[in-house]
């Protein structure tokens, strides 16, 4: 790769990354309602390498965003573990299905999630 080519690319993840953190603080998405889509239309990852690489983003992202929500005092622990322990089991599930599906499913799939929680956001 030119090294023109690494700096943008460099750039242009550092770039998905601050809009992950920025929407996880803001919104507490996690990011990957983010950094998918970015990571897919901008760097041309595959819907399989996107979704990997924007999970393995979310420890540091959550890390930080819950330690600096805890320093606010508006963390729950229990209910946290109440939410997170069950998602371990579906984030093994939703992996195992994610790799029988057609990439361009996945997409799909995605894009309606997003109309459908936009939609009901804005209707509530």
């Amino acid at each position: 790769m030119a090294e023109g080519a690494a700096a943008q690319r460099t750039g242009r993840l550092a770039v998905v990354g601050l809009a992950a953190g920025l929407f996880s603080g803001i919104f507490g998405v996690g990011g990957g309602a983010v950094a998918v889509p970015l990571l897919v239309i901008w760097l041309a990852f595959g819907e399989r390498e996107a979704t990997a690489t924007s999970l393995a983003a979310i420890v540091p992202i959550a890390a930080v965003g819950a330690g600096a929500q805890a320093a606010h005092g508006f963390v729950h622990p229990l209910d946290a573990a109440l939410v997170g322990i069950p998602a371990v089991a579906g984030v093994l599930l939703g992996t195992r299905l994610q790799q029988r599906v057609q990439g361009p499913v996945i997409a799909i799939c995605f894009a309606v999630v997003a109309v459908a929680a936009a939609v009901e956001l804005v209707l509530r």
